[in-house]
């Protein structure tokens, strides 16, 4: 007997009237056919809301349910929430209006879902596109470049796990190692339940993934599977292209998982989270253990150095 729970395909549209109707497709494309789809244009001033109405009879004819709606610019978390709101699937599948979705994405991820009920979110590989849809790669200085032999990283995952060891390990999707950073590729399918105990987006964490990955990890596991599974578009738009803006999104984003840490529910502390509240994630260390010991922690953007001189830390200083 196949697999026929209802997905509910969740897309914040905001200003990619180049893109949208490409996203969109790719979801019509779907091999997976118990899906509902809704998209809501965060008041984009170009005419991403009039290329999204453009696609609303081939898209009734094809999903389970559709909803599209326009609304006054009220930012990406805003918006998340509303998304999340109407959705009636069982899983939630979050796609950027300016990304695109293999045809078989849905499918090979909630195929693994309905397998392990312990999990609430499982990720493929992405794909490098550039502006025009043409598959890229990327190189040392995080450039695309379209020669293989130029390349550094060949697909997302590769560029993630080259930052975190831990990306492809057994702690994949831990607390203890989102804390340090985000390193869970786009194109991911989540278990809808999860979202009754982590609560909503919110501005005061502007990098919503980031901290939408911090939530799930307190209380459920995440899975990676090696598929190239989504094509995740970089162009001259992308957040993560603005550095400066990326930095001051990501303080912002830690200092709100501070406070949430510090209010926590004792009986909701794993063994992850009780390790950062004593004792920080340092991911180098330098002395002679017990004795005299220098590590580095980094959080975010933000570095920091600590001495301690049997085991006690005697200072401690940002890098």
């Amino acid at each position: 007997m196949g697999i026929s729970s209802l997905v509910s395909v969740i897309i914040p549209a905001y200003n990619h009237q180049e893109y949208v109707q490409e996203t969109i497709k790719s979801i019509i494309n779907q091999t997976y056919q118990n899906i509902e789809l809704i998209v809501i244009d965060d008041g984009s001033k170009d005419s991403t809301w009039q290329k999204i109405v453009e696609l609303q009879d081939v898209c009734k004819k094809r999903f389970a349910r559709v909803h599209f709606e326009t609304k006054e610019n009220e930012g990406t978390c805003k918006t998340l929430n509303k998304l999340v709101s109407l959705a009636k699937g069982k899983y939630i599948y979050l796609v950027a209006s300016d990304d695109i979705s293999k045809p078989d994405a849905i499918k090979e991820e909630i195929e693994f879902l309905e397998r392990y009920p312990d999990y609430a979110l499982v990720v493929g590989d992405s794909e490098f596109i550039d502006a025009s849809g043409i598959k890229c790669y990327k190189d040392k200085n995080d450039s695309l470049v379209y020669d293989l032999n130029k390349a550094r990283f060949k697909t997302y995952a590769e560029q993630l796990s080259y930052k975190n060891s831990k990306f492809k390990e057994t702690n994949f999707g831990k607390y203890e190692t989102l804390y340090l950073g985000n390193y869970i590729p786009n194109g991911y399918l989540i278990r809808k339940s999860i979202f009754d105990s982590i609560g909503q987006f919110t501005p005061e964490a502007p990098l919503e993934d980031w901290w939408l990955m911090l939530q799930i990890s307190k209380y459920a596991k995440m899975k990676y599977i090696n598929k190239i599974l989504f094509s995740y578009r970089w162009h001259g738009k992308n957040t993560m292209a603005n550095i400066e803006k990326m930095r001051k999104i990501t303080d912002k984003t830690f200092q709100y998982e501070l406070d949430i840490l510090k209010n926590i529910d004792k009986s909701e502390i794993t063994p992850d989270i009780n390790n950062i509240l004593k004792n920080g994630v340092c991911y180098k260390k330098q002395g002679v253990p017990f004795i005299f010991e220098i590590s580095t922690s980094k959080i975010g953007f933000t570095k920091k150095k600590i001495i301690k001189f049997l085991n006690i830390k005697i200072a401690e200083y940002a890098k």
